[in-house]
């Protein structure tokens, strides 16, 4: 892959990730989980083609903008881990999540999993998050790790690199009947 190509990936991971954010509406603290196949984004068969330079133009794609925000970045593993997620130590204390020991790696775990392992200042792993917005390149299967009712989000950036790319944000449930009154600043 060439650098300009990882540079297009990039950006076209910032502008995905910049639309989401507006929709999404999320606060210091809430937690965006990424699945990210970067053998789909290099145009090849999920799990075939894992490639470093490639999560690592995605990881700076969100990364500065995600602490900027003050927002938790959950990178989900591939299937080979149960789809565990790489988080922030501190990430654990203020959601209450369980540990659990696994460090991935390119054949196990995935490139971008990888990639926010060795760039976390503390990483861990959990084995589930309810997360309040979340972005799949490549058909990685995030919606296990969002909270309860996901809201798809129409980005005008449909794809990264080569591979799909699906968001989401989550609302609160509705709750009640015909009589209920909702706040519409939170849908």
């Amino acid at each position: 892959m060439t650098e300009v190509m990882l540079k297009e990936i990039e950006q076209q991971t910032r502008a995905a990730l910049t639309e989401l954010l507006q929709s999404a509406r999320l606060s210091p603290g809430d937690i965006l989980v990424v699945g990210c196949s970067s053998s789909e984004v290099a145009g090849k068969k999920i799990g075939t083609a894992s490639s470093r330079e490639v999560a690592q133009a995605i990881l700076c794609g969100i990364g500065p903008e995600l602490k900027k925000r003050e927002i938790y970045l959950a990178a989900q593993c591939c299937e080979h881990l149960n789809r565990v997620l790489i988080i922030e130590q501190s990430t654990i204390k203020e959601y209450g999540l369980e540990q659990v020991n696994v460090v991935p790696a390119p054949g196990a775990g995935g490139s971008f999993a990888s990639a926010a392992y060795e760039e976390f200042e503390r990483p861990v792993a959990v084995e589930s998050v309810a997360a309040h917005a979340g972005m799949d390149i490549g058909s990685t299967l995030i919606g296990m790790h969002l909270r309860p009712v996901a809201v798809p989000v129409r980005v005008a950036v449909d794809k990264i690199g080569m591979a799909k790319l699906v968001c989401a944000r989550t609302r609160p449930k509705f709750v009640g009947g015909t009589r209920a009154v909702y706040n519409d600043s939170i849908l």
